[in-house]
């Protein structure tokens, strides 16, 4: 536990965050070391995140905070492989909640031959994460890294569950939190396979969009996309953290450090708009899980089906692999039909399952 001195100016730190005064990004580094590391007691760590999130993170800020997450609580994995690697996630605390989606989507890329380094973690703020699904669908969480390596490299997939590569500070804060903070934005950020080269990231509100691209940017990372989804005909901020088949979607997209913002609609990706209901979450993780099994194992031509390849197509369109998003999304339903992602998922299980 902190000295007295500490305990001091940390909370002296709180007051100024609070105050709408900015940090540097080695000062943020600082505050979210003692963090991750639990040098300062609960509540003054709760207070800290509460109070930065609120006034709203700076880029410099947010690099800081991801510096500490990457050197400090962010173990390593390391596969013999080539070319393009690519991660989809999500934020959550998204306001509209969707069937899991980045998770079928990384098999489906995976299944298209893209190298997909997924990460995920537990639900925070929504009906279920990642962890949530793939744990449903028979993988082992607390399994040894060197099984999510060792399936990247002989299958071109892994998960990498936070649970797993986050050795103290936000896996211990996920198990009790239940807001959004600036883990929320640069949680998604890790890197725990030292390959990845591109990224879909999914944002929970439009701005934030710009804020995860400033900070990859500022990371050196060569390729990313940042959507926000709205449903045509509700208030635009009410979003969720994938490209939507209800209505349009906002990216930021990263290419070679330059920063292009646009719209998108189903339309670009060869999909007709469907009412949100038909892509909405369901009751519990069970449930989810159950669609996601439903569409890998032959109900393709579903909505549920299109939502999750048009969200594989935009991995595809960033890693280079598709030339637009329409390609993308064709190629991503024809692997899908030839049962290529469930095939991905017979092979994740075959490494990272449960024994």
């Amino acid at each position: 536990m902190a000295k007295e001195s500490e305990l001091r100016r940390f909370g002296r730190l709180i007051c100024s965050v609070a105050a709408h005064q900015f940090m540097t990004r080695e000062e943020s580094c600082e505050a979210y070391r003692q963090i991750i590391l639990n040098e300062q007691p609960e509540l003054q760590q709760g207070a800290f995140l509460m109070a930065h999130i609120t006034r709203g993170p700076s880029t410099e800020e947010l690099s800081g905070a991801w510096d500490a997450l990457d050197r400090y609580d962010t173990a390593k994995i390391h596969a013999n492989v080539s070319g393009p690697v690519c991660d989809i996630v999500g934020t959550g605390s998204d306001p509209l909640k969707t069937i899991n989606c980045s998770t079928p989507a990384a098999l489906i890329a995976a299944g298209c031959g893209l190298t997909v380094a997924k990460k995920g973690a537990r639900l925070v703020t929504g009906v279920s994460g990642a962890s949530d699904i793939f744990e449903i669908l028979g993988i082992e969480l607390n399994a040894p890294l060197v099984r999510a390596e060792q399936c990247l490299q002989h299958y071109g997939i892994c998960y990498l569950p936070g649970e797993a590569f986050l050795k103290s500070g936000w896996a211990r804060l996920i198990q009790v939190m239940r807001f959004t903070s600036a883990f929320n934005i640069i949680g998604p950020l890790t890197r725990p396979c030292d390959q990845t080269n591109c990224i879909v990231i999914g944002a929970y509100a439009p701005q934030v969009c710009d804020q995860l691209i400033a900070v990859l940017k500022e990371i050196e990372m060569p390729a990313a996309l940042a959507p926000f989804g709205t449903v045509q005909g509700l208030d635009p901020h009410l979003g969720m953290d994938e490209f939507s088949l209800s209505g349009p979607t906002r990216v930021v997209e990263l290419r070679n450090g330059k920063i292009e913002t646009y719209e998108v609609t189903p339309n670009d990706f060869g999909l007709h708009r469907i009412d949100f209901a038909e892509i909405a979450s369901h009751k519990d993780a069970r449930e989810n899980s159950r669609v996601i099994l439903d569409v890998l194992q032959g109900k393709y031509d579903t909505p549920a089906a299109d939502f999750f390849c048009m969200n594989a197509g935009a991995a595809l369109y960033i890693a280079g692999s598709a030339r637009d998003y329409l390609h993308g999304t064709e190629i991503a339903k024809q692997a899908l039909a030839a049962g290529k992602a469930y095939e991905k998922l017979e092979q994740l299980r075959e490494c990272q399952g449960v024994r």
